[in-house]
């Protein structure tokens, strides 16, 4: 299990009530990359703009199953980082993508699927949505990794914006 830096996780902890809730969705696989994500979102949320969560937020002890469905159903925007993996998990694909087009349909959100490597996903169902990178570009393909981010976190902050207008 990876582990993120303290300051980062201080920098969640104390959101301001402005904070838009985001919600990552990974497979548990691809931790790397998601947490390479987490830090290109500093800014957000040392800002206060966003307050990022994810599983590996859930104290020990706690219900997982009820911190994921009540997190996910608060979260304003909705980040699917999308793998082979990610796609493959029962989990991930079957219950979270699902909630969130619900939730995308319904106008409670906005999803977000981000494309973090190569894969089949032109026929999913959050196929119809706008991804991030540019053009679908699967961050992994990039020939720098963080350029790829930061186009994906340039995009994240257009949405906030937008949100935060509202």
């Amino acid at each position: 299990m990876s582990k993120l830096p303290e300051i980062d996780k201080m920098t969640t902890t104390s959101p301001a009530s402005s904070a838009l809730k985001v919600f990552i969705s990974y497979s548990h696989k691809d931790e790397e990359l998601k947490d390479e994500l987490y830090i290109h979102l500093a800014a957000l949320r040392r800002k206060r703009k966003i307050q990022a969560w994810q599983d590996r937020d859930i104290d020990a002890g706690a219900e997982w199953d009820a911190a994921i469905k009540n997190n996910f159903n608060e979260a304003d925007i909705i980040l699917l980082l999308i793998t082979p993996r990610f796609i493959a998990s029962n989990y991930c694909y079957e219950k979270e993508t699902q909630w969130a087009i619900e939730r995308h349909e319904k106008g409670d959100a906005r999803v977000i699927p981000i494309i973090m490597k190569p894969c089949d996903w032109q026929d999913t169902d959050f196929s119809k949505l706008q991804v991030l990178p540019k053009d679908g570009k699967p961050v992994t393909k990039w020939d720098d990794q963080d350029e790829a981010l930061l186009n994906v976190v340039t995009g994240i902050r257009r949405v906030v914006e937008a949100l935060a207008k509202k």
